[in-house]
């Protein structure tokens, strides 16, 4: 298969580059990245995109499956308009260009309490990405939606407390289906979805992810 990413530079998009590299099944990876990842491998095809103009690279948009981990936070972004056009005007654009192109299949990372009606300004912005991707009918569309993200690393403080607060309620039985993710373990998920899921719609909820 040949895979394409967005979000190829974030915690759980680096490490989906990893996993499916090293994945005999996918044969050639092509990641559309702002600045040169630095990453070199023979599957590995690098398409330094201006996220703006996306038709410039519109002919490059071509494979079997696309993954979209591209996201941001509103602390990152600045704006809610800024996060918006990074977490679903550019999403969206992309999978416009993918479906017109015949990319069969979509694995979308979204968020858990992802909704449309949402009054979350987050939650409503990714639940709208998931219907408006939802009315492209790609032949298969995946959508996972986990919750808090533990990134190997992470410089984000409350990110670090909630991880551990969330581990040690886990531990002793409460809120299982919260427990916090390892963008590995998504990342894992991730990649072998398009391999097990047969075609049609399929949304991979946070307390499902770990049994995926």
């Amino acid at each position: 298969m040949r895979a394409l990413i967005i979000g190829a530079t974030g915690a759980t998009g680096k490490d989906l580059v990893n996993i499916l590299l090293q994945d005999a099944d996918y044969t050639e990876v092509v990641i559309f990245v702002r600045r040169a990842s630095g990453i070199a491998h023979p599957k590995l095809t690098e398409v330094v995109t201006d996220f703006a103009n996306l038709g410039r690279v519109a002919d490059r948009i071509r494979g079997d499956v696309w993954f979209s981990c591209l996201g941001t936070t509103l602390k990152a972004a600045g704006s809610q308009d800024n996060q918006w056009r990074i977490d679903y005007e550019i999403p969206l654009k992309f999978a416009e260009i993918a479906k017109r192109n015949g990319v069969r299949g979509i694995v979308l990372l979204s968020a858990y309490g992802a909704s449309a009606a949402s009054n979350v300004f987050y939650s409503r912005m990714k639940g709208k990405l998931e219907d408006s991707i939802a009315q492209l009918a790609f032949p298969q569309s995946i959508t996972f939606r986990p919750g808090l993200l533990l990134r190997k690393d992470t410089d984000r403080a409350g990110e670090r407390i909630a991880g551990r607060m969330l581990n040690f309620a886990t531990g002793l039985g409460l809120f299982k289906k919260f427990r916090p993710l390892p963008t590995l373990t998504l990342a894992e998920k991730m990649a072998k979805s398009p391999k097990v899921l047969k075609d049609g719609q399929h949304v991979i909820e946070l307390g499902d992810i770990f049994k995926f």
